[in-house]
């Protein structure tokens, strides 16, 4: 059996992010050499692949790119919070989101056939995947463009990366307005700009569900069109930014708060981790 130093263990360890029990086996199997080691950890790896395909991805990050004309934010997701909070997988995530905005991809297939580094954030994703040992994909991306930019990232533990991330395009000169309704979408969850922006489609359903259920409390049918209105209000203030009440002043709506800042809103984008 060669002889492995704990040395060049910590060392390997520290440059793939590999487990102790592999990187030793590897080590032992490579006679010490540790550049074959990284080899056999590499094709290792990249035989467990294929058999990761199915695991679930529930934990990640989020990391967000920032050129002059847009924003790129994207979800980089793994199977454990070990890995999440992984210096490899965090510097992988930095690497790929600088790729990604001067790239101006804003579809996953577009992105992960983005040149990096001799070969594609795809590829990249995969050797890193193949050298810890755990499924990783890249699971969201946005590109956002605009004039001025305000950029949220929000840790859920203070021992893991952001888990929350969000991207405020606007015009005006308020900066620090913007910064707080960046805040305020991370709590909030708007899912559109304005009321007009919500397609009728889900107006229409949204309509039909609390339809259905007023007649299941037995509310009497001439009062019906005021209360599924009504309803339906309550509904248009819960997805839609403008329309919510401000997380820190809620005598006011979000409109106001951004007209009083004399700033508008063009786009926003948010991700959690595993929603």
């Amino acid at each position: 059996m060669a002889d492995v130093s704990l040395a060049d263990i910590k060392a390997l360890r520290e440059r793939l992010g590999t487990g102790m029990v592999d990187t030793k086996n590897a080590l032992v199997e490579a006679g010490g050499d540790i550049e074959k080691a990284v080899e056999i950890l590499r094709l290792k790896g990249a035989k467990g692949n294929a058999k990761r395909a199915d695991r679930s991805t529930s934990e990640g990050l989020v990391a967000v790119g920032e050129s002059a004309t847009a924003v790129t934010m994207i979800e980089l997701a793994c199977e454990t919070d070990f890995v999440a909070k992984n210096e490899k997988f965090v510097a992988l995530a930095d690497k790929l989101v600088h790729a990604l905005e001067e790239s101006g991809a804003e579809t996953v297939d577009a992105a992960l056939a983005v040149p990096l580094e001799g070969g594609t954030v795809g590829s990249a994703i995969e050797d890193q995947a193949a050298t810890i040992g755990e499924k990783l994909e890249l699971r969201r991306i946005v590109r956002l463009p605009g004039e001025k930019f305000s950029v949220y990232l929000h840790q859920t533990s203070k021992d893991l990366p952001p888990q929350i991330g969000v991207v405020v395009a606007y015009t005006g000169d308020d900066a620090e307005t913007a910064r707080s309704i960046a805040q305020h979408i991370s709590f909030a969850d708007p899912q559109y700009l304005t009321r007009e922006d919500i397609p009728e489609s889900a107006l229409e359903n949204e309509r039909r569900i609390v339809t259905e259920i007023t007649r299941n409390e037995g509310k009497p049918e001439a009062a019906l069109p005021k209360i599924v209105e009504g309803r339906l209000g309550a509904f248009v203030k819960q997805v839609a930014l403008a329309e919510q009440e401000y997380a820190r002043d809620n005598s006011k709506t979000v409109a106001q708060v951004l007209k009083d800042a004399g700033i508008a809103v063009t786009g926003f984008a948010r991700f959690k981790v595993g929603a």
